[in-house]
């Protein structure tokens, strides 16, 4: 019988066993950080992984490798979605919907900010694919517009920072299974009112483009002195 081996650039082969601890890891790591911080204990994310200390040490050395490793992860995913909605999807606004609902599900708007000043997101493979993914979202709106289905006015920076905040989890009991459903239930609502016959007049507030969000300061207020 011949093992189920995956094969990485650097020319390692990974069985399928240890691929699938991996996957675990960076999922249980990802969750782990978006709920208690990019501190959390590495024998947490292991025991939420259900795998032995040693053997995340194995696949990630120490603390920042596990970060580069999650934010690497979910970026490409997403950029992996955001293909996969414009290609199969019959329109840009059912594309952009897909893309939505995936990218609450991967938790990527809760990710990144929860590493930031951890990862070098401007590094060139971060960069690479963060510019990527940003295109074809933009792509998606400016195609959801021009079709007609989407309201105008509705800019980047609305869908991203939309999905930011859905992504938070919210503070109290609510456990994260649930907390994470009605986000998903909040974001079709929230849908409905990007639709150009839901529009009832001029958006309040400032239309922030791609370019305008990358011009914002990345650290809290009280950080920046």
């Amino acid at each position: 019988m011949t093992a189920d081996f995956e094969q990485f650039p650097n020319g390692v082969s990974l069985r399928a066993d240890a691929r699938l601890n991996r996957d675990r890891i960076l999922a249980a790591a990802r969750d782990a950080f978006v709920e208690r911080g990019a501190d959390v204990p590495l024998e947490e994310i292991a025991a939420r992984a259900g795998v032995g200390i040693a053997t995340l040490y194995r696949r990630f050395p120490d603390r920042s490798a596990l970060q580069r490793a999650v934010a690497h992860d979910v970026l490409t995913r997403i950029a992996a979605e955001a293909r996969a909605a414009i290609d199969e999807e019959p329109d840009a606004f059912a594309a952009l919907t897909r893309y939505m609902h995936r990218a609450l599900a991967l938790q990527v708007s809760a990710v990144v900010p929860a590493l930031l000043g951890r990862v070098d997101l401007e590094d060139e493979a971060f960069r690479t694919i963060r510019m990527e993914s940003a295109s074809l979202l933009e792509e998606m709106i400016d195609r959801a517009q021009l079709e007609g289905a989407m309201r105008p006015g509705i800019a980047f920076g609305d869908i991203a920072l939309l999905l930011v905040r859905l992504s938070r989890p919210l503070p109290g009991t609510l456990d994260r299974e649930r907390d994470l459903e009605m986000a998903q239930r909040h974001l079709t609502l929230l849908i409905d009112g990007l639709r150009t016959e839901r529009a009832t007049g001029a958006l309040p507030g400032p239309e922030l483009t791609l370019d305008d969000l990358r011009s914002l300061p990345t650290e809290p207020a009280e950080a920046q002195g």
